[in-house]
């Protein structure tokens, strides 16, 4: 493993398009297996995966309704959560977000959001830190893309998000019907056909959908 992620992330992944975001590239890997044996994968260390490398369903999907409809972001300061390449941050970015902060555990994905960012010509805040214990700061958005891929992550995060949606944050969640996200708490906005790599969904294609989780008493702004 290197001790410097920029370098780590320029060597093993190359600048690409996103499939269902074009208008955006992103470093991506070409294949899983081999960069994930790379990073030492969940099995031999404490080093996460490399989320960083690929354009998940949820984030894509996440990308393409933030870019399609700016208004949910533009001039409000934003918080792309487990943000791993930064694609969802960077497209905050151009649809006009006034800030915006793209936060993941993993130092490579914030080297990912950074390079990803400046590839893209806007300007993401990367930090690599645990925030799902604590709040959400001053954002006024709140955007995560395809972070509920296990019980303790959902736990998590849930309670992230509920408070943050208390103090009048608007939460947007883009997830692939993974089996941890909390349907009956969420209100649907949108579902698009996402293309992903066979070798990480065993799958070509994956239907997603984009969630808004409603404010105190079922409030929440009207669906932008």
């Amino acid at each position: 493993m290197s001790d410097n992620p920029a370098a780590f992330v320029r060597a093993y992944a190359r600048l690409a398009p996103v499939p269902f975001v074009p208008e955006i590239s992103l470093h991506q890997a070409d294949e899983p297996i081999g960069l994930w044996e790379l990073t030492e994968g969940e099995f031999r260390s404490e080093q996460p995966p490399p989320f960083w490398a690929f354009a998940w369903a949820g984030g894509q999907a996440l990308a393409r309704y933030v870019l399609d409809h700016p208004e949910v972001v533009a001039g409000r300061r934003v918080l792309d959560l487990a943000s791993g390449s930064g694609l969802v941050a960077v497209v905050a970015a151009q649809a006009g977000a006034a800030h915006v902060r793209s936060v993941d555990v993993d130092p490579f994905a914030g080297a990912a959001a950074t390079l990803n960012a400046a590839a893209n010509g806007v300007t993401v805040a990367a930090e690599t830190a645990d925030l799902l214990d604590g709040d959400a700061g001053d954002a006024e958005v709140v955007l995560v893309g395809d972070a509920f891929y296990s019980q303790a992550m959902a736990d998590r995060m849930f309670g992230f998000l509920r408070r943050a949606v208390k103090v009048g944050a608007r939460v947007l969640v883009g997830d692939p019907d993974r089996a941890f996200l909390p349907r009956r708490l969420l209100r649907p906005l949108a579902a698009y056909d996402v293309p992903v790599p066979p070798a990480l969904e065993s799958v070509r294609v994956k239907h997603t959908t984009i969630w808004e989780l409603p404010g105190p008493a079922g409030g929440g702004r009207p669906a932008g």
